[in-house]
C-alpha cells in the first residue's frame, strides 16, 4: 500500500494535484472502519454514467466524513464551517448520528436552506452567526472549537484523508471511465477521482470559489454563470434528482461538451 501511494504522490506532483508532504502521518491505510457504507449505484442518463449520489442521505460528502471522523477516535465532537446551502452541513450529521458523535455546524443567520433544518432533525448543533460571511462562520467555528475541545474539519473537506477517501470510493465503483464530469469549489472530489482514474480526461465546472490552479490539479474546467446561492433554472435541470444550487448547474456543460458514456459525478439530491 505504502509503494503505491508513494507512486500517486509522485503522480500528483507531476499533475499539480495540492499534497501536505507529511501524508502518511495521516494513516490512511489504518483507519479502522467500524461503518461502511454501499457502494455508488452508476445509472445511465442521456448518454451520460451518473454516479446517483443523490440515493445516499447525506451524499457524496457522507463517505468522505465516514472515512474522517472514524481516523479520528478519540474526538468527541467535529464541527464544520457552512454556506447556507452546503451539503456538508447534512452529511457531517449523518456520519455523526451513524457513530455517536456530537456534531456542531455554524451557519449564517437568516431564512434558513432545508439541508440545516434536515441536519439539525440528526441531531447537529446549529450555530446561527449574524453578518454569516464565509469569514465569520468560519471565526465563530474556530472559536467554538477552542472554547470547547472540539475538532475543526478543514472548509471543503480539503484533508489528504478525504481526498484519499475519495479515491478509494471512486476505484470500488470497477470502472474506468475515459471521460470524468464534477461540479467543482474546494476541487476535493476532482482530485481524489484523477487519482483513480489517471489516465481520464477530468473536467470540473466551477461553482462560487475561484477554485485555484493546485485546487483544481489537470482538471479543465468551466465557469457557471450561476453565484453559489443560486438554484439552477428548471429548464436546464437534469433527468435525474439533484442539487440545485450545486450539481445541476454543470448539466448544460455535460450536454453541449461531453463525450457519449463520460461519466458524471452527481454529489447529492
Amino acid at each position: 500500500m505504502r509503494i503505491w501511494l508513494i507512486s500517486i504522490m509522485n503522480h500528483y506532483q507531476m499533475i499539480g494535484v495540492k499534497l501536505i508532504s507529511n501524508f502518511f502521518d495521516y494513516g490512511f491505510d489504518n483507519i479502522k472502519l467500524d461503518i461502511e457504507l454501499p457502494k455508488p449505484i452508476i445509472k445511465e442518463h442521456d448518454g451520460i454514467q451518473v454516479v446517483r449520489d443523490d440515493l445516499l442521505n447525506g451524499g457524496t460528502k457522507r463517505r468522505a466524513f465516514m472515512y474522517y471522523v472514524q481516523s479520528l477516535p478519540d474526538v468527541e465532537e467535529f464541527v464544520y464551517a457552512s454556506p447556507r446551502q452546503g451539503y456538508a452541513q447534512l452529511s457531517l450529521a449523518y456520519v455523526c448520528k451513524d457513530l455517536g458523535r456530537k456534531c456542531t455546524v455554524t451557519v449564517p443567520k437568516g431564512t434558513r436552506y432545508w439541508l440545516t433544518d434536515e441536519a439539525e432533525e440528526l441531531g447537529c448543533n446549529i450555530i446561527e452567526v449574524p453578518m454569516g460571511y464565509l469569514t465569520n462562520i468560519q471565526h465563530k467555528a474556530k472559536k467554538y472549537c477552542e472554547e470547547n475541545g472540539a475538532h475543526l474539519i478543514p472548509f471543503g473537506g480539503d484533508h489528504p484523508i478525504i481526498i484519499q477517501a475519495m479515491c478509494e470510493v471512486a476505484k470500488s465503483l470497477d470502472v474506468q471511465p475515459k471521460e470524468v464530469w464534477t461540479v467543482m469549489s474546494s476541487g476535493v472530489l476532482s482530485r481524489g477521482l484523477q487519482m483513480a482514474w489517471p489516465d481520464a480526461k477530468i473536467f470540473g465546472v466551477q461553482i462560487g470559489h475561484n477554485t485555484t490552479e493546485d485546487e483544481m490539479g489537470r482538471a479543465e474546467t468551466f465557469r457557471s454563470k450561476y453565484k453559489f446561492q443560486q438554484e439552477c433554472k428548471k429548464d436546464e435541470l437534469p433527468p435525474f434528482p439533484s442539487s440545485l444550487t450545486y450539481d445541476s448547474k454543470a448539466w448544460t456543460f455535460i450536454k453541449e461538451k461531453a463525450t457519449k458514456g463520460a461519466l458524471f459525478w452527481n454529489v447529492g439530491k
